[in-house]
This record gives structure tokens, C-alpha cells and sequence, in this order.
């Protein structure tokens, strides 16, 4: 785990460590054909190697507005007590939140949140570095009304983040009031405990905390009235998410369409025309994408020959596969793997 987390992108410093969504059953598994994986969600969470950081927590009493600048990714909070304002300077609107509330930001740019929308926007980097005290909490104002919250970030791998933040709006908002939300709740009384003091290990349980925190906002954004476009609003459809878990359960077998369409209960005509409404791409364009984005996170992270990421992922030879690999990318598996390792070489020292 990374002990210590970016500075200066969001609410807060970082007090968090990184906590990655990886594990054996979403790697590409190089002794076997099979794909243990069948949720895709956490696949793709995994290839998009999501780190969380959790935040100071603020305690603001009075009136008062703060400015964050831009940020990488995504960023997220929860309001403990009171009610605060949430807007960004894109434009996504003014939103009001209340004890209990999540939102997620995914566009990056700055934002403001306060507990008078006519207050004039201080710097929030200069209140957080002035204001935070010895147990590690933010602190500043007087009188009413008193705002308390907490919030993090989670940052992407560049290569794949747009596999996600395509699929989002750019401010979502989970109301702690959502039935459904019981998982958040109980999630923002674990953060309301770990933050009001110093603690040993907090860092490690906050970063698991948000792990918790990004999946229960996707899910409940998923079972939302909009369904999110592309393969993440896909996957809440009764018949292509179970083609796309399919899929993802066993990548290297040679699926067909219209065995893929019998196994929803679906003609081939009409299974490929809703596949490609929700997904935006035809079944099998949707299967080598995937594959292609399995292989070039193998070549990142792994040593296993070639042959062997090829045979994992459904391709016959070493040869059809980098064939398939340059027409995506532009370049062969190899190069890709040469150019990663030259990356990441500086960081060894």
C-alpha cells in the first residue's frame, strides 16, 4: 500500500492510503483459459487499478464558502451533520446536501461546496493548511449553522480511466434517505469514527472504507431511474449484462452471436441490435475490446510470455494476437511491454 496520497486536489489533504481493487479472480489467469471473473464491474474496477484516499475531516460552523481547484479523476464526500452546498464551475448545477448525503464528481475541474451559497469562495487549500488541528481535523468558523463532513478521492490509471468516467455524469448525488443506501450509511459511520481523532491504522481502514464508498455509489447508480449509457448502464439489463457476464466469465472461449443470444433467450437480430443500442458497440466488437484491454494490463503488470497472454485471452497464436493488439493500440504487444517498463523503471530507485 502507498502511505501517503497526492496533496492539494480536493477538500482535504490526503490522509489515506492507497487501497488497490485488485485481486486473483479479476488478473488474467496465464495457467488457464478460464476467466474466473463473472462480475464485471469489479473487473473493470480492477483494470482501471482505482486508488482511494481518505480526507481530513471538516468541522465549519458560521457562514462560509470554499474554492477547490481541478483534480484527476474523481472525488467524492459525505455530510456527517448539518447541510451543505455543492456546485462546480462547469456548470452541473447547485445541489444541496444533507446529513447522510454522498456525491461523486467525475469531470475534474474546480468546485465549490459551503453553507452559504452567497458567501464569497475562500481558497480551501489556505483554510486546510490553517486550520488543521493536532487530532487531524479541519476546524474554523463560529456560531451557526455547524457543517461537519468528510470526503476522499479516487484516482484512476490514465490509460483506462475514460472506460468510466465516459459512462458518469459529471456530479452525482446518493441521498442518505435512498432506501437502498444502508451500505453508505454504515460506510459514513465508520469514516465518522475514524476521523474525529487521530487513530492508529486509519489510514489503511480509510482506504478501504472508500473502496466501499465507490462501489455502493455506482451500484445505486446503477438501479437509478436513468440507466447510464454504455457497457455500465448495460450491465443493469436483464439480458445483455448476462451476455456481457458471459463474456467476461470465459474471455478466451470463441463465442458466436447467436449462441450468445440463445443463452438470454433472444434472437440473433434482436439480441445484436440491443447490444449495440446499450453498449454501443456489436457483441463480439464489445469481446475483442475487452480482451485488448485484459492483454495490455497483463503486459503492464506480468512477465508471462506472449504466447501465453494470447492463449489466455482467446487467440490461437502469438501472431493473431499482436496483429489484434497493433489494430487497437498501434503498436505490437512488445513495444507496448518495452515502452511500460521504461516507464516505470525511474520509480524503482
Amino acid at each position: 500500500m502507498r502511505m501517503n496520497g497526492p496533496r492539494g486536489e480536493g477538500p482535504e489533504h490526503s490522509c489515506g492510503s492507497a487501497l488497490h481493487f485488485h485481486n486473483a479472480g479479476t488478473m488474467i489467469p496465464i495457467q488457464s483459459s478460464e476467466l474466473r471473473a463473472c462480475d464485471p464491474l469489479s473487473d473493470m474496477l480492477a483494470l482501471l487499478d482505482v486508488r482511494s484516499f481518505l480526507s481530513r475531516r471538516i468541522e465549519a460552523s458560521g457562514p462560509w464558502a470554499l474554492r477547490f481547484p481541478a483534480y484527476r479523476h474523481m472525488k467524492f464526500g459525505g455530510v456527517i451533520e448539518g447541510t451543505r452546498w455543492l456546485w462546480t464551475e462547469s456548470g452541473a448545477g447547485m445541489l444541496e446536501l444533507e446529513a447522510g448525503d454522498f456525491y461523486l464528481l467525475t469531470d475534474g475541474g474546480p468546485y465549490c461546496f459551503a453553507s452559504d451559497r452567497d458567501a464569497v469562495p475562500m481558497d480551501g487549500l489556505g483554510v486546510m493548511d490553517r486550520h488543521l488541528q493536532a487530532d487531524g481535523v479541519v476546524r474554523f468558523g463560529s456560531g451557526a449553522p455547524r457543517s461537519v463532513g468528510v470526503g476522499g478521492r479516487f484516482v484512476l490509471d490514465d490509460e483506462t480511466s475514460g472506460l468510466l468516467l465516459s459512462m458518469l455524469p459529471p456530479l452525482l448525488h446518493i441521498r442518505g434517505s435512498d432506501p437502498q443506501a444502508g451500505a453508505l450509511r454504515a460506510a459514513l459511520a465508520l469514516i465518522t469514527h475514524e476521523t474525529e481523532t487521530r487513530r492508529p491504522g486509519t489510514a489503511a481502514i480509510g482506504s478501504g472504507i472508500c473502496a466501499i464508498i465507490l462501489v455502493n455509489i455506482l451500484r445505486l447508480h446503477l438501479a437509478g431511474g436513468e440507466r447510464p449509457s454504455g457497457w455500465l448502464g448495460a450491465l443493469n439489463d436483464r439480458r445483455v449484462g448476462a451476455a456481457i457476464r458471459a463474456m467476461h466469465c470465459d474471455l478466451a472461449r470463441r463465442w458466436r452471436v447467436a449462441e450468445l443470444a440463445a443463452a438470454v433467450g433472444m434472437s440473433r437480430t434482436a439480441f445484436a441490435d440491443r447490444f449495440r443500442r446499450l453498449v454501443g458497440l456489436a457483441p463480439l466488437e464489445y469481446l475483442i475490446h475487452w480482451r485488448m484491454m485484459k492483454a495490455r494490463e497483463a503486459l503492464k503488470r506480468e512477465r508471462a510470455p506472449l504466447a501465453d497472454i494470447a492463449a489466455a485471452i482467446g487467440y490461437e497464436s502469438e501472431t493473431a494476437f499482436s496483429l489484434a493488439f497493433k489494430r487497437k493500440f498501434g503498436e505490437s504487444p512488445g513495444r507496448y511491454r518495452k515502452r511500460q517498463q521504461q516507464v516505470v523503471a525511474p520509480q524503482v530507485d
